[in-house]
């Protein structure tokens, strides 16, 4: 059951569908790690059991205890595979979340990098010192030349498909 339920989470974070991710697996590993130190206890106890010390049990009953040993020990061994998945399970859905970051993050820099020179020409020309040329007729200018400065970005942008 445990692994059809991360199954189904590593298909959803390959559909993109991580909404819910973090907080259905949380549980799945805590309940994991509890059963592998079950697993764990009862193998130490099986082991004790079979070796017996104080002769409590006779020489047949005691390969039932090697028994018992050997499937606590598969237990442990698939619980710990399990819980490896698991952590893939969480390395692929941490992987979608930074790779949408960097989409973010690259979207925030395009941004940024297409309204940097339009402040600078903007405060440039805003300085409006009284032998300014283009103080008369400067404002068309500026306008043409904020415009091409962002269609430039923008071709460049387009290039390099970071738009």
């Amino acid at each position: 059951a445990y692994e059809r339920r991360l199954l189904r989470m590593e298909e959803d974070v390959s559909q993109d569908h991580t909404d819910t991710i973090q907080n259905r697996l949380m549980p799945i590993r805590r309940e994991l790690l509890n059963l592998r130190s079950y697993y764990d206890e009862m193998m130490d106890l099986t082991k004790e059991l079979e070796e017996n010390e104080n002769g409590l049990f006779l020489n047949d009953q005691l390969k039932y205890f090697g028994t018992l040993t050997d499937r606590a020990d598969r237990l442990m061994s698939r619980t710990s595979h399990l819980l490896e998945y698991a952590r893939q399970v969480k390395e692929a859905y941490q992987s979608q979340i930074d790779n949408r970051q960097n989409n973010n993050m690259q979207f925030l820099t395009v941004i940024s990098t297409i309204f940097f020179p339009l402040t600078l020409i903007t405060s440039w020309y805003g300085m409006n010192f009284h032998n300014m040329p283009e103080l008369k007729h400067g404002y068309p200018g500026v306008i043409i030349l904020s415009v091409v400065v962002m269609i430039t970005c923008i071709i460049i942008f387009k290039r390099k498909k970071m738009l």
